[in-house]
């Protein structure tokens, strides 16, 4: 029978293997000769990330906490109160679940340049665009998890005579947390890419996708390779977070047990 592995482990194996990787990435570009220009060493990364802290902090402020945190948010609040209105009348799911579909899958590259024409080119449109990303993937996961009720534990709930708002306090609300926090896992990664690609179209002098375009268009590609290491580490910071937050308030549920 396997053990199961430690803290230790969990957290030794990914950053073990993780430095292997950029060992061995090292190893490639300066014994083949690769162009920086193609592909800096890790160790020019670094440097870059070094010797431009101020810069990766203004793009990182306007992209991340501006653009994708305000966007996510606005997502999420939108989501719930329609996924509420569409659970309490059910034949509303006929009309807004294809129309909320419609507006997933419109493309970013679309979507991007007209946010731009309507809310400007600071960090509005981006947190529209955000907001339009992670509007359907919250929606479905909360009436995903708002429907994911035994139907035995809504009758006990019409035996004790609860009325709708009890009944999606004491029993489908917390039913729904989990769907909730695995929607939030989700936005959290589509939230920072559509900040990112909708600052290709439009941006003030700072941002993330402002800069990749800028220092790309230089052939700059250490700094374009700092602005991907400062998004990755965002991004997994932020599905940290909410796996935290979730095992914290969702302990009773099977997910989290073990």
């Amino acid at each position: 029978m396997n053990r199961p592995d430690t803290t230790f482990e969990k957290i030794a194996w990914p950053i073990g293997f993780g430095l292997a990787v950029l060992v061995l990435w090292e190893i490639v570009v300066r014994g083949f000769g690769v162009s920086p220009a193609i592909l800096p060493a890790p160790t020019a990364i670094a440097a870059a990330i070094r010797e431009n802290p101020g810069t990766l902090w203004e793009d990182w402020v306007q992209t991340v906490l501006k653009g994708a945190v305000n966007g996510l948010w606005m997502g999420t609040l939108a989501a719930l109160v329609v996924a509420l209105i569409i659970d309490r009348f059910d034949f509303l799911k006929r009309g807004l679940l294809p129309v909320a579909n419609f507006f997933a899958a419109l493309p970013i590259v679309g979507l991007a340049p007209i946010m731009v024409m309507w809310f400007g080119f600071d960090w509005h449109s981006k947190a529209a665009v955000v907001a339009v990303m992670v509007f359907f993937p919250m929606l479905v996961n909360i009436l995903g998890g708002l429907a994911a009720v035994d139907p035995m534990q809504r009758d006990l709930m019409r035996t004790y005579a609860a009325s709708h708002a009890q009944t999606l306090q004491k029993l489908r609300g917390p039913a729904a947390l989990p769907f909730l926090f695995n929607g939030l896992k989700i936005a959290t990664s589509l939230a920072l890419i559509g900040a990112i690609v909708a600052e290709y179209f439009g941006s003030p002098i700072r941002g993330m996708g402002f800069r990749i375009t800028t220092e790309m268009g230089r052939l700059a590609t250490d700094m374009v390779w700092a602005e991907i290491v400062v998004s990755a580490v965002t991004g997994t910071a932020l599905y940290g977070l909410v796996a935290g937050i979730e095992k914290r308030v969702t302990f009773w549920h099977p997910s989290q047990r073990g």
